[in-house]
């Protein structure tokens, strides 16, 4: 599967259409803050395995571990009509 970058500027206006993008978007965000995948996990009382497996757009991911890790990075899960 190809990967897209998600530009800092397309954050707020993104639409995530799977797992695997949002893994991508959570890579970048949590790279741009300068934090490493041990430091989330550890930030957020997760194992490292748990941030490989959601930035590797793993689908069987937690989703209240997913919106944990989100808040962490300073994001949000909106949803909102198509």
């Amino acid at each position: 599967m190809e990967k897209t970058a998600v530009s800092p500027s397309a954050w707020n206006e993104k639409a995530i259409t799977s797992v695997h993008e949002l893994g991508i978007a959570v890579r970048e965000v949590r790279k741009g803050q300068g934090m490493t995948q041990q430091d989330v996990s550890g930030l957020a009382g997760f194992g490292n395995r748990f941030i490989i497996d959601l930035e590797h757009g793993k689908e069987t991911v937690q989703m209240q571990k997913v919106i944990d890790v989100l808040g962490l990075l300073g994001l949000e899960l909106v949803i909102r009509k198509a």
